[in-house]
């Protein structure tokens, strides 16, 4: 298994061989997937060389001082922090091998198709049908909330495929295509003005099932993987010191002193604080992957994330006052990827009201920290044991 030293020599190989200001930047990061120097984790031939995931940030040093490429992770984190884990953990030798190459480099976006109109945060109550027929499962109904899906080539999928039996049990995992015929792609406009958000209609969507992942009927088993992962990348994201949203308020705070007041500073203070706990204990999350796959605890990380950014956001609008108030622009956009540091205060306002909805509700996180986090009585559930077919709707 290599070690530190041997991935820093590893990687100065690889730059010697492939210099970044010389080397096409989708050149570049293929053969960095290609040089297991992409997930160290994963195994070889899949982006890794089978090392700790510690060891990541040893390579990732290296290449940021060589001036590297990125794969642009924020346009292609649903794939980064959902899709591949759950691929690797659940898929076939050929699914790791056709899909996560093209999803690393970016040559492929990936959307989440699990929320629906009546099955959010209650997501195991979902409805949407996958009837199988012959090699292949035919999918209908209809998906919300997805994220990115107007730029999506794939999506990681879950439907009900036993509706007889009790609402968790009936599940299963599919990677769908979303360019094949019965896909439609409908914009969901924002309070900011713009649709990153989609709903996603399925009419008699065809997927193979060879695009399957895990058991038929254990979709709800490999969702969680898929959950845990997505909640650890929302909220446990590696920033430096005054990263992330805290950064555009200090920095206006030190360069206009005429902003500020005793009550924005003691607010400010008890924010920076926090902040830094979030990011510090974030770092510790990370470092507990290392042992095993995310547990619960990610919830908390993310639950903590979404009411830190509301506050700072909305702190940061009082301190610039007047101007505060002033919005960009409120054309009609669907952008590829949320950019909260690039934008005017009023816009990350605006956007952080939905981190609390995003990624599971604050209130579904809640929950789940109180149950499996904290060992607290669970909430009695009398729809456990009903078929979902018998379930009041």
């Amino acid at each position: 298994m290599p070690d530190a030293a041997e991935l820093r020599r590893r990687t100065e190989e690889f730059l010697a061989a492939h210099p970044p200001a010389t080397t096409e930047r989708a050149v570049f990061l293929k053969a960095r997937f290609d040089a297991g120097l992409a997930w160290v984790h994963y195994p070889i031939g899949l982006g890794g060389l089978g090392a700790p995931r510690s060891l990541q940030a040893v390579v990732d040093a290296e290449l940021e001082a060589a001036g590297a490429p990125d794969n642009d992770p924020r346009r292609i984190g649903i794939g980064l922090g959902m899709a591949a884990p759950t691929i690797l953990r659940f898929g076939t030798e050929e699914q790791k091998r056709g899909f996560l190459r093209p999803l690393w480099v970016g040559d492929e976006v990936w959307c989440q198709l699990f929320s629906e109109p009546g099955a959010g945060s209650d997501l195991a109550a979902l409805g949407t049908r996958a009837v199988r027929d012959g090699d292949a499962w035919v999918v209908n109904g209809q998906k919300v909330w997805t994220s990115g899906a107007h730029a999506a080539r794939w999506a990681i999928l879950i439907a009900r495929t036993d509706p007889e039996v009790p609402k968790h049990r009936g599940i299963t995992y599919f990677v769908c295509d979303m360019t094949d015929p019965g896909v439609e792609v409908r914009p969901l406009r924002q309070i900011t003005g713009e649709a990153e958000f989609n709903e996603v209609f399925l009419t008699d969507v065809r997927i193979p099932d060879a695009h399957r992942l895990g058991e038929i009927g254990d979709g709800w088993k490999v969702a969680q993987t898929t959950l845990m992962n997505e909640r650890v990348s929302i909220g446990g994201s590696r920033i430096p010191r005054e990263g992330g949203m805290i950064g555009p308020v200090v920095d206006a705070w030190r360069e206009r002193p005429e902003l500020r007041t005793h009550d924005l500073h003691q607010r400010l203070l008890k924010l920076w604080v926090e902040a830094e706990v979030a990011r510090v204990t974030g770092e510790r999350l990370r470092q507990q992957l290392v042992a095993g796959h995310p547990g619960p605890e990610g919830s908390g990380m993310k639950l903590g994330f979404a009411r830190l950014n509301q506050e700072i956001s909305g702190l940061e609008v009082e301190l610039l006052g007047a101007e505060g108030l002033l919005y960009e622009d409120w054309t009609m956009r669907r952008p590829a990827k949320v950019d909260f540091v690039g934008r005017d205060a009023g816009y990350r306002y605006l956007r952080a009201k939905g981190n609390s909805i995003e990624g599971g509700t604050s209130e579904v996180l809640l929950n789940i920290v109180a149950e499996r986090v904290l060992g607290l009585p669970s909430e009695p559930r009398t729809d456990k044991d009903v078929a979902w077919k018998d379930l009041a709707r």
